[in-house]
């Protein structure tokens, strides 16, 4: 019988296997502690601000920048004492940091075609009560001035930092593009872009984070195509309004009730989305919020009917779901329109027909869902589920989804206080019931076109309807 190992021994042995794991579990840690660490003493700051001009003059194009240098924590600024700024020396590292975060991420196009790499004219270190940025001018006198004395007492993070940088350019009547990829700076980066082109009014650009590439100065085909390629990707990435626009038509998928229900959406949408662009909407902050809501609302009206009629066994009748689809259009618009408050600044000259243009992009999106929504649905309830069993599935998972939008969304709401009870508050309101009171006139007239364009039974569910039909084409 063999002796067993002495205790000693074998807690050795027990020490040596578990050593590779504390070793292990000590890296780790120490990894963890690092990134920890690094986080805290690289913070990026929650709101930056940049100030930029832009300013093509014969062959090169200015581009002045002003930007807080606590966005730039990585760059290495040369500091004495407790964190002091040594200006005497900080040049180079000022024009490393502006390659670092700035020209590397920032690209010029001229005629469709990117400019080269640009020239790092002036980079200097500027006093958070400099006034210089209100204009061109005083910037770039300030710009390429005396810098600031080396004695002052300056910590490197609450300082400015102004940079002119120069790109060669072929005409200062090309046309430009831009891409302002400088978002990294901050968890939420403001940029003030005033465009200066010669022997023309300047335009002003005020935008958040990454906005893309786009025009400076668009003629109006390319303000269209940017604006329609705008609206396509914005419906087919809203959720909701998917959402919304599957439960209006699961019940029907024949062609001409959903040409009649889609187009009433369409119409309603597209008369508060111009509505909105041109200033008859209200501005107050607890618009948006209750707007999001009522599209919740929406959606959760549409998915109960759905499943109301598809219990009771009865076909929602077309005239009832287009004339809700109108009105539910009306609230739509205006989630469509707050989309726009930031991009119609880059339709330059042609906001009518950018409103235009990102409506059928709108509808070019609505339109590729529905030829990928139609076909599934009828081969769904061919194939997997009877119709009435899978209208209610499908609208209570909808149902429940934006349920929980509208709670969220009202409790959002709640956060703003009740607006005040005054004379341009009732003017507001009664202009509102006016306009309320022309679209159900509006809606009253279309009906009766709609009855004599379509036959009488445009009114009835649709399985009384199919049965008129046939009983019309055996009489005929």
């Amino acid at each position: 019988m063999p002796k067993k190992a002495p205790k000693h021994l074998a807690n050795h042995g027990l020490i040596a296997c578990l050593r590779p794991l504390a070793a292990a579990l000590a890296v780790m840690l120490a990894a963890v502690l690092g990134t920890v660490l690094g986080a805290a003493a690289h913070e990026i700051p929650a709101d930056v601000k940049l100030n930029v001009f832009l300013k093509p003059e014969g062959n090169r194009i200015n581009l002045l920048i002003r930007a807080p240098l606590a966005a730039m924590p990585e760059a290495e600024f040369p500091t004495r004492g407790p964190g002091y700024l040594d200006v005497a020396r900080a040049d180079e590292a000022l024009r490393g940091a502006t390659k670092l975060y700035l020209t590397d991420y920032i690209t010029i196009f001229e005629n469709d075609a990117a400019l080269p790499t640009p020239r790092v004219v002036h980079a200097r270190v500027s006093l958070p009560s400099d006034k210089s940025f209100t204009s061109y001018e005083e910037a770039m006198v300030h710009v390429a001035g005396p810098k600031l004395a080396d004695n002052l007492d300056l910590h490197w993070s609450q300082q400015l930092l102004d940079v002119l940088i120069e790109y060669p350019i072929k005409s200062d009547r090309s046309e430009f593009a831009l891409s302002f990829r400088v978002d990294r700076l901050g968890q939420r980066v403001t940029t003030a872009l005033r465009f200066m082109p010669p022997g023309g009014a300047a335009r002003e650009f005020e935008f958040h984070g990454d906005p893309g590439i786009f025009r400076l100065d668009p003629r109006w085909h390319q303000a269209a195509l940017s604006f329609v390629i705008s609206g396509f990707w914005y419906i087919i990435g809203g959720i909701d309004h998917l959402l919304f626009l599957a439960c209006l038509v699961i019940p029907f998928r024949r062609l001409r009730p959903l040409v009649v229900i889609v187009a009433s959406f369409t119409v309603g949408h597209s008369i508060t989305l111009l509505a909105s662009a041109f200033g008859f909407a209200p501005d107050a902050l607890w618009f948006p919020p209750l707007i999001q809501a009522l599209i919740a609302f929406t959606i959760v009206y549409m998915a109960l009917e759905n499943i109301i009629y598809a219990a009771l066994s009865r076909d929602v009748a077309v005239s009832q779901r287009w004339i809700i689809a109108f009105a539910f259009g009306l609230i739509h618009g205006f989630g469509f329109s707050f989309a726009l408050r930031e991009t119609m600044q880059f339709a330059g000259d042609h906001l009518l027909t950018s409103l235009l243009a990102f409506n059928i992009g709108i509808e070019i999106g609505q339109l590729a869902v529905l030829v990928v929504l139609i076909p599934a649905l009828a081969l769904l309830f061919r194939h997997v589920v009877p119709e009435r069993l899978g209208i209610i599935i499908l609208s209570a998972l909808v149902g429940h989804t934006a349920w929980h939008w509208m709670i969220e969304r009202s409790n959002d709401l709640a956060k703003f206080p009740l607006p005040k009870i005054d004379a341009a508050f009732l003017a507001s309101v009664m202009r509102g019931m006016m306009a309320v009171l022309i679209l159900v006139a509006g809606v009253w007239l279309v009906s009766g076109f709609l009855r004599r364009w379509l036959g009488a039974d445009i009114g009835m569910p649709a399985a009384e309807a199919r049965r008129s039909r046939q009983a019309r084409a055996a009489d005929s």
